[in-house]
């Protein structure tokens, strides 16, 4: 199971919300570029860099920290915030990304997820964040009236196989994962999984590697590594037993 150190970008530096909540913001780095630097030479296998300001603005704001990002590191960069099109998640990836996470576009423009499964297949993947069990959408401003679930089936239809599942509820705020949620999603979605939002100790990445023979493959993680309450090194150990 992977563990993905998560860079979330917000007016060019790197920082944590809690719960999604630009008012709660904790500024840990101005030098995203080196950040990302440093999780991979502490061994991380990929990356997860956010645009908070896309995800608001409904378009990437940070695309040359992304590019340049991508150009530092020697590891796969996946990339969310704001791409809402075709034409948006082909720029990402040009500039570098491995792989493009669609959000709202979910919701709002399932023609352009097909569209974009078709044109780059694997590199692209969906985004689910779920607040009391229904997605939020536009940088999590927005409750539809839909289940993680529901969704998940719906974009699988689309031609996706991942998706990246955050309780938002829990991100930022140092709680654990919402493990059930995350298995119920996993055993009845038939998709790979990356599990986000709350990791706050390495039993908590033990926990979601008993979920590994379901499909969850990876664990994104933010403020606990940013924190110093999770080692980058005992998680990534966790993670491989």
């Amino acid at each position: 199971m992977l563990v993905i150190p998560a860079i979330d970008l917000r007016e060019g530096r790197c920082v944590r919300l809690y719960q999604g909540r630009l008012e709660e913001e904790t500024v840990f780095s101005t030098d995203p570029v080196a950040v990302a630097k440093e999780w991979a030479r502490r061994g991380a296998a990929w990356l997860h860099v956010v645009d908070l300001d896309g995800a608001f603005a409904g378009t990437p704001r940070n695309l040359e920290i992304i590019e340049a990002i991508a150009r530092a590191v020697n590891i796969p960069v996946q990339v969310g915030g704001g791409i809402r099109t075709v034409e948006t998640c082909r720029e990402v990836l040009e500039r570098g990304a491995a792989r493009a996470v669609l959000g709202t576009a979910a919701i709002s423009s399932p023609e352009v997820v097909a569209a974009a499964c078709e044109a780059f297949g694997d590199r692209v993947a969906v985004g689910i964040d779920s607040r009391a069990g229904l997605v939020a959408v536009e940088g999590w401003a927005v409750t539809v009236p839909k289940t993680a679930l529901q969704l998940a089936l719906e974009v699988r239809a689309l031609g996706i196989g991942r998706v990246i599942y955050t309780d938002t509820s829990r991100d930022g705020t140092l709680t654990g994962l919402n493990l059930e949620a995350t298995r119920q999603l996993a055993a009845e979605s038939g998709l790979k999984i990356i599990a986000s939002g709350g990791v706050s100790s390495l039993e908590d990445i033990e926990a979601l590697k008993e979920l590994e023979p379901l499909g969850v493959e990876g664990v994104i993680v933010g403020r606990a590594l940013y924190t110093g309450a999770v080692s980058l090194e005992d998680a990534i150990a966790r993670a491989g037993v």
